[in-house]
């Protein structure tokens, strides 16, 4: 099976030298131009790598998103960068290799090189899928993309870009994995850790979505109590805001 790419980028130069590295390795790509793009495409695909041009908008937060999703679907990152942006800032936020602009072929294809045998693993240990979806949550700053890790009929445990404040009556919407259905709710945030990671429980549902969500639960899911669980616990010590009153 073929190794994937997401581009992040608006250079058309640097993105034909890309297509040129591609073509000779064998690897498929997808181009993303903003941000949301870029994070609606991660979550919705497994992607090998993921090539990030940091100068553009929300860069960073493309990176935030890649690097903290689950093991088995963290693509190996490489960041483009120019002489403005400090190399150490772009390996903290979890690149795996650099790319100088303007690119040069050689460089390219040196590191996809170095990095093709750890896509190619990646790959492999990724070909189960794991429910994961895209959420976006209605702040008082503003609409935020965040990724769902667990979702059940009673509330979803999400991985956000920052981490998240406590909150009550926050609105959302989400596309139920692999279906076309869209379910809007309103919930209430019930612990968050510094790495962005929350438990979110509903506490309102129109009806028809409520029936849609059921539905998709009951078909992927086993035990309605781990799944309940998986909202509660997080992996590791938590700030916990109000006590769940279900």
């Amino acid at each position: 099976m073929k190794v994937n790419a997401l581009v992040m980028s608006r250079s058309q130069a640097s993105v034909r030298l890309l297509l040129a590295a591609f073509a000779e390795l064998g690897i498929e790509y997808r181009i993303a131009l903003s941000a949301s793009e870029a994070i609606d495409n991660l979550a919705a695909e497994q992607h090998a790598a993921l090539i990030v041009d940091f100068d553009l908008p929300q860069a960073v937060e493309v990176a935030r998103v890649a690097r903290r999703m689950a093991g088995r679907r963290r693509p190996v990152m490489f960041g483009m960068i120019g002489g403005e942006t400090a190399i150490a800032d772009v390996f903290q936020l979890g690149a795996n290799f650099v790319l100088y602009k303007p690119l040069d072929l050689l460089q390219v294809l040196h590191s996809f090189r170095a990095a093709q045998g750890f896509m190619h693993a990646e790959r492999r240990s990724s070909l189960r899928p794991k429910t994961e979806t895209l959420a976006y949550l209605q702040l008082p700053t503003g609409t935020i993309p965040v990724l769902v890790h667990d979702l059940t009929d009673q509330g979803i445990s999400i991985q956000a870009a920052e981490s998240l404040v406590p909150m009550r009556g926050i609105r959302l919407r989400f596309l139920l994995p692999r279906t076309t259905q869209v379910v809007h709710a309103t919930g209430d945030l019930i612990w968050a850790d510094s790495e962005g990671r929350a438990g979110l429980f509903f506490s309102e549902i129109p009806a028809a979505c409520r029936r849609d969500l059921q539905a998709w639960v009951k078909k992927h899911h086993t035990k309605k109590s781990d799944s309940v669980r998986s909202l509660l616990e997080p992996r590791k010590p938590a700030r916990v805001f109000a006590a769940a009153a279900h």
